[in-house]
This record gives C-alpha cells, structure tokens and sequence, in this order.
C-alpha cells in the first residue's frame, strides 16, 4: 500500500479531532499536518501542527499531500452573526480547496450537512449547498463531499439544542430504517473513520457525495491474507513450477557452463 500524508484543518472539532488520531494511528499514513487557531492537546511522531488565524493561510502554509480533509464547521449563535458562519462553513473551504489544488493535493474531502442544496428555504442547508456547489465547480482533481446527519459526541463546548437533539435521536433512531434510516444521528468518529476509509480505498470519481447511512456503513477493510503454500505443493518440484518466479532464473544460470576465461 502506498505510504500516504494527510493536512487537516478543523482539527480542534468534534469530527476533525477524532480523525486526527485516526489518521496518525493508520499505518497508511506517514505523516498528519495540521493547521489550527491554537495547539492541540494530542501528540504523536506522525503530527506536527501549524499554528495560525485562518484568514492569514497561504498557499504556502500548505504541504505537499495527498489528501486535505476539511472539517470545519460551526454554528450562527458560536460564530455570532451570519457574515461570521459564511466564513467559516463557506468562504474557508472553498479558499482552501482552491490553494491545494494549486499545491498539487489529489483528493480534497470534506464535512457539509445533510440537506445541503444551495436553493434551499433553510439557510443553514442553502450555505452548505453553496459551498458544494463552488466546491464542484472548482473541479477538483477528486472531491469527496460527506453529508452526516446529526452529529453526537463529547463536545468540548455546550450547545443546548444539539443536546437536546441527541437525546431525542435516542429515542427515535431505532425507528427510522429503510429509507428513513439515512436521519438517524452519526457518531462523530464514525465520520472521522469513514473519510480516513474513503480518502485510502475510495473510488476513483471525480466528484463523490455520500450520505449519512453510507457513512454510517462504512467498515474496516482488512488486508487480504496471503494463502500459505502447501506443503507437498511446497516440497514437490514438479508442483513448485511457478510458485517462485525466481527460481527459473536461477537455474538457468546454473545450468549453464561457465566460460573458460583463459
């Protein structure tokens, strides 16, 4: 498998923090860059952490990857005016996309919503929407857009409303299935681990958006065990014919006589 590097940005998040460890723990990945407004709390070998306001980002602050993982993401009652949410769930993501595909990133993946449609009555779906929308039209080497429902986790800050959704989502998520079971409420790391799944053994689309019971179905994909040889096949010389493609070679350069160098 080939030996991978990552950068993330909204790594102090409920989602992006998770896929933090995900990705330095992934023996896929030999190195996890950060950018983020302060220094985080995790350490590992594989991270190291840029810290900076995300309106001074450059181009340069960039570095080479094959995989950018936007998960920022915030609220209109956290950022404190709607000006102030664009920013961050629409004007961030869509610079940044345009400075990695600059800087050569193959595959740009990010966090958007369920919902998201940029004619939608519901402003906050109308802004994700949006940014899908220039996102795409960036046309970007691979994009892939990933749309959770309700969002659960530990929170580093309190949100009422979430709160209260998530207790709900308790109560009502073993009721939703078949085609109601794409809304029932998503673990945070289960977001994190599908974009790290979909970043290493994704598919080869240009553009792909998967929705929250995809998500929710994603699993670990194990590496194929080799099947051991066995061993009359192994001790069998006839039956050995091909096992080893280094074995021709050999004999026949044994099999040939040496030059007399005199």
């Amino acid at each position: 498998m080939e030996k991978r590097s990552a950068i993330v940005i909204g790594a102090t998040g409920l989602t992006g923090s998770h896929l933090v460890k995900w990705l330095c723990e992934s023996e896929a990945y030999i190195a996890v860059h950060v950018i983020a407004r302060k220094a985080l709390s995790y350490e590992h070998p594989k991270l190291d952490v840029l810290v900076k306001d995300f309106d001074t980002i450059e181009e340069n602050d960039l570095e080479v990857a094959h995989d950018f993982f936007c998960c920022l993401g915030t609220t209109i009652k956290t950022a404190g005016s709607k000006e102030a949410f664009e920013k961050v769930d629409l004007t961030y993501p869509v610079q940044l996309a345009c400075m990695a595909k600059n800087k050569g990133v193959s595959h740009f993946l990010v966090i958007s919503a369920m919902g998201a449609n940029p004619n939608s009555t519901v402003y906050y779906n109308r802004v994700k929407g949006e940014m899908e929308k220039q996102l795409i039209d960036l046309k970007l080497k691979k994009l892939s857009i990933f749309r959770p429902s309700l969002l659960t986790g530990d929170r580093k800050e309190f949100r009422l409303g979430e709160r209260i959704g998530e207790s709900l989502m308790q109560i009502v998520n073993p009721l939703l299935f078949g085609p109601l079971k794409k809304y029932r409420s998503i673990e945070s790391q289960q977001v994190a681990f599908a974009m790290m799944q979909k970043a290493i053994f994704g598919n080869n689309k240009p553009v792909s958006i998967y929705q929250s019971d995809e998500i929710a179905a994603v699993k670990a994909i194990l590496p194929k065990e080799e099947k051991p040889i066995p061993r009359e096949q192994l001790f069998n010389w006839e039956k050995r014919e091909g096992v080893f493609v280094e074995e021709d070679l050999i004999t026949e350069v044994v099999d040939k006589p040496l030059k007399n160098e005199e």
